[in-house]
């Protein structure tokens, strides 16, 4: 078989609120929600129709998971999501009440805008162009 990325993790403070936010505000699907342990569980969330990687939520265990919740990447934009329709899902946010840190823009590789999610780990929501 080919290697591919399957799964991204993504350490949350909290299973529930994470698979809230996903679900509710960005229109994910919950792929998978299983006990491991009376404290871990292994959650998995994609947007729909997904082939690719998954978000695997990983509730944060320890001081130093604690700590990374939200900065993930050191402040920097830490997934990029890609959509056939930046008007309709920017639509979406603003009326999920989803932070939008920065408004769209037209670059020369597509339009895009920057959002936080509920941890405050950025995003791109991109379109691109047909030629990307």
């Amino acid at each position: 078989m080919p290697q591919r990325i399957a799964l991204v993790t993504l350490v949350v403070a909290d299973y529930d609120e994470a698979i809230h936010f996903y679900t509710e505000k960005l229109g994910f699907v919950l792929v998978e929600d299983t006990p491991l342990s009376p404290e871990k569980r292994w959650v998995r969330v994609a947007p729909p129709g997904a082939t690719g990687a998954k978000l695997l939520l990983a509730k944060a265990a320890t001081p130093a998971q604690q700590a990374a919740v939200g900065n993930q990447t050191g402040g920097r934009v830490a997934l990029f999501l890609y959509t056939d329709n930046l008007a309709r899902d920017h639509a979406r946010l603003l009326a999920q009440n989803v932070r939008i840190v920065r408004p769209p823009v037209t670059e020369p590789y597509g339009t895009v805008l920057v959002f936080a999610d509920l941890y405050g780990n950025l995003w791109d929501l991109l379109e691109p162009n047909q030629s990307v």
